[in-house]
Formats: C-alpha cells, sequence, structure tokens
C-alpha cells in the first residue's frame, strides 16, 4: 500500500515555527515527511530531526527526505529529552508534534484503526513492534475499564451500554475484527440519538486508539519538557485533533506563560512559578474552509504555538 498523508496546516505550522536557516528542528511525528519536508526547504546549515514511532512510517519518510541534513529517530515523541541527550543536542530553536493518525494508518485495514473494514483486525497500534493492541482491550480489560475508557476517551454517553454489549458478546467468541466490535457498537447506540453524519462507533474507536496508544499519558509532561528545550525565541507548535488532546496542550500552555498558578484564594504567591514564554496565538489555528473541502479529516484539527522567552 502506497503511503498516503495530507499534512494538515501545512503552511500555518512553518509560519508559526517562525524557522530560522541555520537552525535545529524537531518534527516530533514525522509520519510520511510532509511537514518536515517543508521545514527543510527553509533550512541552509541547519539540522532537522525527525522522530516517528511508527518505522513504518520513519522508513517512508527516510527514503522522501534525501536531501538536507536529517537525522532520523525512531521513538515516541514523548521521548524528546532521552533523544536529544542521545545526539548530544541541549537546546533547540523548533519542535512541531502533529498528534493525529496518519492517513495511511486509518487506510491500511492491516493497522485496524478503521470502522469502516469490516474484516480488518483489531489492532490500531502506532508502533507495531508495542504488545498492547485494541484485541487485548476489549477481550481482557473488564467492563468497568472498558466503561471508564470509552466514557472518558470517547466522550461516548452510552459507554456503559457499549461496554456491557462487548462482554456478552466475548462471552461467546473471542472479538478479532473490526467488523464485529461495529456491530456490538450498532446494537448498544440507540438510532434516535446518532448525529447525522457521525458513525456510531466513532467515539468509540477513537476511546480504544487512545488507549491503546496511551496518547494522553505524559502529554503535558511532554509540552512542559520540550519548552525547556527550547532556545530563546524557540517555537514549539502542536496538532491536536480531538477536544482531550486540545484541552491539555492549552491549559499546559496557559501554565507555561503564566506567572503565577496558585489557588485564586491564597494572599500571596508561594508557587514560585515563573512564566517561560507566550502564546503565539490566543485561540487556536483552525484549517481554512478550502482545506476543509479539500481534506475532510482536517476539520477537527486545532494548532496552538508557544514561543521561549
Amino acid at each position: 500500500m502506497i503511503f498516503s498523508h495530507k499534512s494538515v496546516l501545512l503552511e500555518e505550522c512553518i509560519d508559526g515555527l517562525d524557522i530560522k536557516p541555520d537552525g535545529i528542528y524537531v518534527d516530533c511525528t514525522a509520519g510520511g515527511g510532509g511537514h518536515s519536508s517543508k521545514i527543510l526547504d527553509k533550512l541552509s546549515t541547519g539540522l532537522l530531526i525527525a522522530i516517528d514511532k511508527d518505522e513504518e512510517a520513519l522508513s517512508v519518510c527516510r527514503s522522501r527526505l534525501t536531501k538536507g541534513n536529517v537525522q532520523f529517530v525512531h521513538s515516541d515523541f514523548k521521548n524528546l529529552s532521552q533523544v536529544l541527550d542521545e545526539l548530544n543536542i541541549d537546546k533547540v530553536d523548533g519542535i512541531l508534534a502533529d498528534l493525529g493518525v496518519s492517513s495511511y494508518q486509518i487506510d491500511n485495514p492491516e493497522r485496524g484503526f478503521s470502522y469502516m473494514t469490516s474484516d480488518a483486525p483489531l489492532d490500531m497500534r502506532m508502533d507495531a513492534e508495542q504488545e498492547l493492541t485494541a484485541k487485548e482491550i476489549v477481550n481482557n480489560y473488564s467492563e468497568q475499564e472498558l466503561t471508564r475508557i470509552i466514557r472518558d476517551y470517547g466522550e461516548e454517553k452510552f459507554a456503559k451500554s457499549i461496554s456491557r454489549n462487548i462482554v456478552s458478546a466475548r462471552q461467546k467468541c473471542s472479538l478479532e475484527t473490526c467488523g464485529q466490535l461495529v456491530e456490538i457498537i450498532d446494537k448498544a447506540v440507540p438510532h434516535s440519538a446518532r448525529k447525522k453524519g457521525s458513525h456510531p462507533a466513532k467515539r468509540t474507536f477513537q476511546a480504544l486508539r487512545i488507549e491503546v496508544n496511551r496518547e494522553l499519558e505524559g502529554l503535558e509532561e511532554f509540552i512542559s519538557c520540550a519548552v525547556g528545550r527550547l532556545k530563546p525565541n524557540g517555537r514549539l507548535a502542536v496538532i491536536t485533533f480531538h477536544s482531550l488532546e486540545d484541552r491539555a496542550v492549552k491549559h499546559t500552555f496557559s501554565d507555561l506563560a503564566t506567572d503565577c498558578i496558585c489557588p485564586p484564594n491564597l494572599p500571596v504567591c508561594v508557587c514560585n512559578h515563573r512564566s517561560q514564554g507566550m502564546l503565539v496565538n490566543k485561540k487556536p489555528i483552525v484549517p481554512s474552509p478550502s482545506e476543509q473541502t479539500e481534506n475532510p479529516r482536517s476539520q477537527s484539527a486545532k494548532l496552538r504555538v508557544f514561543v521561549k522567552k
């Protein structure tokens, strides 16, 4: 299968990073190299570090980025500090993290991300080397754990009903495919409660994907760490695709831009917290109407940019 992915908010990201030709930049989620390629176009003597935990995606990135000074690293973006330490790099000029799933991952039935492919295996791993899969979760997590995940990560109000149906179905046979799961969810979500144009399995699949890949785990710590590895006037750009991610980015950026984060009822500051920079855009940057029309998967994307003092 050909690796195909349209980079979301491409020009907006490049503008937000304010790239210096001799700077050091990190694309923490390089994927097929869309954003990385644009960063390289702006560099002359600078360095790009391209990180991705999907070895297949990183291999494609290597084949596409054949010109310029690039260092490829197979790792999770949350290991940013470790990656920079191993490269003997202290500070960088810019960092980009695109937290979305690539079109290739969604459209490749072998990866099991899509609720549209009935015979796809329940996988959903971004890193094929890890052990935990969606199949493991739906067949072994307790009903209470499934309810929590689907409710909290999918923001699905029928989480309890869906979890109950999953547990009941797996007692008869192991759940192996996306189609089996979709059928279970379809029976649990009332037709009267379904939003027009929205698939009833969308929220549950999102929740499982987040749990499989630990997408929210350590996200706030990553952002704080990334800002700490920026040079003065360096920039961190983060693209999110669902409200839980965006909320974490928004709140962490806000704290990093604030001098005091003590509870408002305290008469004096005791936290000794000091601002590390400022938000470039107070409101998130979203795709233009034309980009949303051309690439419907971009519709939920939000870009926030932070500049270090």
